[in-house]
């Protein structure tokens, strides 16, 4: 028996407007992750790999097709229940680290958890156990401005971990790293893998990709390799990759 899907995308339509053009972003773009794969979606710059992440975590939404995740059509959701969704199942981790400034470590890693409506009490004892787990529990009382950028970027790893999530989805996570820093940041996230998380990264780090069970290559504007699980051909377009 094939290992459970995880993410079941079908036949993702994506377009953009831009002034008076049309961009067609995605086109029929199918893949299959299994739960506790380790994907990496690779390939030139200017070729929408996170318009496909951000279209299959449903943080963009799409024209036609379907998106499941955990079974459910993702896309068929109300935008309130999406949301909730997006805060109880998944993780999110980015090149910027989006940290709120005004909070420190601790608070900022706890805040999905009040979001999904966790007791204070609970969610701070959640956030400083993952804190941690991560060896960062000196740094709890920390804003960010505090912290290196490697710190930021396990807290912002921690923020992800700490609702148990299905799914966790990066995107260039180590864009903004220097390669010692970086390296760290990659063997947390192979240990993640170990650990039975799925996880979802989009990355031009070789290393990184090298470190993933499957990668899905996006060149000229087609996933032309690791569209595995039922998968067909899609296509992405460049301008929708910076977005």
């Amino acid at each position: 028996m094939p290992p459970t899907p995880i993410v079941e995308a079908d036949r993702v339509v994506k377009t953009y407007t831009s002034g008076e053009h049309q961009v067609e972003a995605l086109r029929g773009v199918s893949v299959s992750i299994a739960a506790g794969e380790f994907v990496a979606v690779v390939g030139p710059s200017g070729n929408g790999k996170s318009t496909l992440l951000n279209c299959l975590s449903g943080i963009d939404s799409i024209d036609s097709g379907t998106v499941k995740i955990d079974g459910q059509d993702i896309h068929q959701m109300s935008d309130r229940k999406r949301t909730a969704h997006r805060a109880e199942r998944m993780g999110f981790v980015f090149q910027s680290f989006n940290l709120i400034p005004v909070l420190t470590a601790v608070e900022n890693v706890e805040l999905p958890l009040l979001a999904a409506g966790r007791k204070p009490a609970a969610a701070r004892d959640r956030a400083v156990e993952i804190l941690g787990s991560l060896d960062l529990v000196d740094r709890a009382d920390h804003r960010p401005g505090e912290l290196s950028g490697g710190q930021q970027q396990r807290v912002a790893i921690a923020r992800a971990l700490v609702g148990e999530p299905a799914v966790i989805w990066a995107d260039e996570p180590t864009g903004n790293l220097d390669s010692t820093t970086a390296s760290s940041v990659i063997d947390l996230f192979g240990e993640l893998h170990q650990q039975g998380q799925t996880v979802v990264i989009v990355t031009h780090d070789p290393d990184l990709g090298n470190r993933a069970d499957r990668i899905i290559e996006v060149r000229d504007g087609l996933i032309v390799d690791g569209a595995v699980g039922g998968a067909t051909d899609g296509a992405v377009d460049g301008e929708s990759e910076n977005r």
